[in-house]
């Protein structure tokens, strides 16, 4: 059997979504975040984030003014339960169907669901199948 092999954390360091309702963005990812268990890291008056994710309105500072234009983001999902409940809560939450739980043909194993967020973008839990990580996640210290 070929194995196939995936590295993790080398390419995205953030992304930033700009919003026009905070508050529903908000509703959507605490939702979905806390199926996933990813907790919110921060957040102000004009921002909220997670992890490498951080969401704004037009008027914050890093915004200039503007909104993003329409994104596919994928998160991470341990197993294929997990994916369907990122799919019950991203709609309970105020998102639109984009493509209900089940298997995809990008490669075997590949278990996800597609949600639209409240801003219009492509929201997307996926499962690869049976892996083996070599950690759970990526530590970074900073010395200050």
């Amino acid at each position: 059997m070929e194995t196939m092999e995936l590295h993790r954390g080398r390419l995205i360091d953030h992304i930033q979504l700009v919003v026009d309702d905070l508050a529903a963005a908000r509703r959507f990812y605490e939702a979905v975040f806390k199926v996933l268990d990813i907790p919110l890291a921060g957040s102000g008056d004009d921002y909220f984030w997670a992890d490498e994710l951080f969401i704004s309105i037009p008027s914050s500072e890093a915004a200039l003014g503007k909104t993003t234009g329409r994104h596919h983001l994928a998160f991470q999902a341990k197993d294929e339960a997990t994916v369907d409940a990122f799919y019950k809560a991203a709609l309970a939450a105020g998102g639109k169907d984009n493509g209900a739980p089940g298997k995809r043909k990008y490669h075997p194993g590949y278990y996800a669901a597609f949600v639209l967020d409240p801003a219009g973008n492509n929201i997307e839990a996926v499962y690869h199948g049976p892996a083996r990580r070599s950690a759970p996640s990526v530590k970074v210290e900073f010395e200050m």
